[in-house]
């Protein structure tokens, strides 16, 4: 048995390549945003705030990202999937950094957690929208990769 996993994350690159695309995205419709792209394990790699993007939005565009990197979900799913039980959406309501609203998301390669993006500024949809342009061309890359 071996004593060593090995990983795969997301590049410094790439990672700038998604947050342009989602900036570029948000410049088109008009919106003003916060993107954020983590490493597999929580990191920082790219980030970028539009001018008149709310200040909040920098801290839970991060959280957003860091909440889907640290389950590998969607963070608008996670109202739903706690729908039934209260008192586990109450509790992880309560840890530092997890936000169950839309835009954040994890981006995997061959079932393996590589990295996530957060955007925050606009709606929720919005938010989710921008996020899933990154997302969409995340995929397209690793496909030809």
């Amino acid at each position: 048995m071996s004593a060593l996993i090995s990983q795969s994350s997301i590049t410094t690159s790439m990672a700038n390549q998604l947050a342009t695309a989602i900036y570029n995205d948000a410049i088109h419709q008009g919106l003003k945003i916060c993107v954020s792209v983590l490493d597999r394990h929580g990191y920082p790699l790219a980030f970028q705030r539009m001018n008149g993007a709310p200040l909040h939005s920098i801290q839970i565009a991060e959280d957003k990202a860091f909440t889907a990197i640290s389950f590998g979900l969607a963070t608008h799913t996670w109202q739903e999937r706690l729908k039934e039980n209260g008192h586990l959406r109450q509790t992880l309501s309560q840890q530092p950094r997890m936000l169950m609203i839309g835009g954040g998301l994890p981006l995997h390669v061959n079932d393996e957690l590589v990295g996530a993006i957060g955007v925050s500024g606009a709606s929720e949809q919005q938010d989710i929208d921008c996020a899933l342009t990154g997302l969409t061309l995340f995929f397209a890359e690793t496909q030809d990769a």
